[in-house]
């Protein structure tokens, strides 16, 4: 296994979405709900798609908030929708990224992203309000394609765009669902298993070639 080009989700793997959880203790009573709306926001991410629908990551968000809201029986205004879709667009980095990705780069890895989020032409995407994009030589949406991750035709896509083999692209993301559809087409993986976020140990479905606590971990992992 040599990989020469390092892919990266965004949300979690890169920058914390738990920088959201104030909000959703201000609305909700428990910051809980936060990891409750993101994992109904990617089960109807991968609804859409096997629907053949879509609507971007971002207006996805505001209505699973809405529903979330009608469910938990409280009221949600349009200021907090759009609250909301400010700070999915300025989360915050963890704190172990910018060092790693440095050390990556600097040790002839290409490093490009690959996310479920939007690039809107009016915003600084997230990695740049995160302070993260000098580091890769692309940002890549799933919104190019009109498809959610994990399907197969979105990490083709990213091979695509950065001329490389599925074979010297590495995934890295804090998400086994991720990892999944990146095996599918042939790719090499790399699980970060940030809080909340272990292995899947099913037999009979690919496990990742590398686990790692965090991006630091990673980086011993892959370097010398």
């Amino acid at each position: 296994m040599a990989p020469s080009v390092l892919i990266f989700d965004v949300n979690e793997t890169l920058i914390d979405i738990d920088s959201l959880a104030p909000l959703f203790d201000e609305l909700f009573g428990d910051p809980r709900v936060l990891r409750e709306w993101f994992g109904q926001l990617v089960t109807y991410s991968m609804t859409v798609t096997l629907s053949s629908s879509y609507v971007d990551f971002f207006t996805l968000a505001r209505g699973v908030l809405r529903m979330l809201a009608e469910v938990h029986g409280v009221q949600v205004s349009e200021a907090d929708l759009d609250r909301i879709g400010t700070g999915m667009r300025r989360m915050p980095a963890h704190p172990d990224a910018a060092a790693a990705l440095a050390l990556l780069r600097d040790n002839g890895f290409r490093l490009a992203t690959l996310t479920n989020s939007p690039h809107l032409a009016a915003d600084r995407t997230p990695l740049e309000e995160a302070g993260l994009a000098e580091f890769f030589e692309c940002q890549l949406s799933v919104d190019s394609c009109r498809e959610f991750k994990p399907a197969p035709t979105v990490y083709r896509y990213a091979c695509r765009e950065l001329a490389a083999a599925p074979g010297d692209c590495m995934m890295v993301a804090a998400h086994v669902w991720d990892l999944l559809g990146a095996q599918s087409i042939g790719m090499h993986t790399a699980l970060i298993t940030r809080p909340g976020n272990p292995p899947l140990p099913v037999a009979g479905l690919p496990q990742p070639d590398l686990v790692a606590a965090d991006l630091g971990a990673l980086v011993r992992r892959l370097t010398p």
